[in-house]
């Protein structure tokens, strides 16, 4: 199943994509009363199988081509990003060091991303706007200290990221990649969620990320250092996993900055994240407005 957050004039809700229509969860699980529940607030009330039972049994009620796509989670309690998490990935920093024993973790804000066709925002004080396409898994169970075997069960589904990145701003200070990572609307998160019985557990996902069509990154978690498992076991070891919470699983080779002379994204380019089975999340570039 594929559950979309949408906005609808000044309406927003969640609802499953059935055909070219999506079936208005968010109204039916809030009463109908005008005060639709989020998909946060719906996966934190542990209503995921009630919200896919609605979906099951109801038609849609409001046209795909009529809504404006909001970030998958629009308000999860945490986002947690995970970097430099391929192999490849690792050797593009040539620093002779080994792959790491644990993950590189930092964490975004939810005002960082915008959701599917949205416009990713280029800011005034950076020519060095970069894209890094990524998986991302929603959490779906509560969980503190999850063994690997069990990391599966916690996943309500996944989605896509564009962990968008202001290069320069991450080296502002040592140690502190917050500023380049939080920049408002520098990013983008869906295009939905899909629902985790569509996979396996342990499944291998193909991502690739196009800017204007041309082909930057292209990878499998295959070659992921640490695994969706590793990741879920090593971050509930030291925090409480929440449903609704976010963890942006880390990006391939082939990012902007890597490139000689560096790719850097332009207003009006497009950055499109694929992988086959979750979907594209597409968004073009603009200029910041004040």
């Amino acid at each position: 199943m594929r559950f979309v957050s949408f906005r609808s004039g000044d309406y927003a809700s969640f609802g499953a994509i059935k055909d070219d229509g999506i079936v208005d969860v968010g109204k039916m699980l809030g009463g109908g009363r005008g005060s639709p529940l989020t998909l946060g607030a719906t996966l934190r009330g542990g209503l995921l199988p009630r919200a896919l039972e609605l979906a099951a049994a109801r038609e849609p009620s409001v046209a795909l081509d009529e809504i404006r796509y909001l970030p998958t989670v629009p308000d999860p309690e945490k986002l947690v990003c995970i970097g430099i998490n391929y192999g490849n990935r690792n050797e593009e920093y040539k620093d002779g060091a080994e792959a790491p024993k644990y993950p590189s973790v930092f964490m975004r804000t939810p005002g960082s991303l915008v959701g599917h066709n949205e416009p990713i925002v280029k800011p005034p004080e950076s020519e060095q706007l970069d894209y890094e396409g990524e998986i991302a898994l929603v959490i779906g169970k509560e969980g503190r200290r999850i063994a690997e075997r069990d990391a599966w069960s916690h996943v309500a589904g996944l989605s896509l990221m564009n962990e968008g990145t202001v290069r320069d701003w991450l080296r502002h200070s040592k140690f502190n990649v917050t500023p380049g990572k939080n920049f408002e609307r520098s990013g983008s998160f869906g295009p939905w969620l899909v629902t985790a019985d569509e996979f396996r557990d342990g499944q291998e996902f193909h991502l690739t990320t196009r800017v204007n069509g041309e082909l930057r990154q292209d990878d499998t978690t295959a070659n992921m250092i640490f695994s969706f498992a590793k990741l879920i076991a090593y971050l509930s070891s030291f925090m409480r996993l929440l449903p609704g919470d976010v963890i942006a699983t880390g990006t391939p080779t082939g990012a902007g900055a890597r490139f000689d002379p560096p790719k850097y994204l332009r207003t009006g380019d497009l950055v499109e994240v694929h992988v086959p089975g979750i979907g594209t999340l597409s968004n073009p570039i603009a200029d910041d407005v004040p």
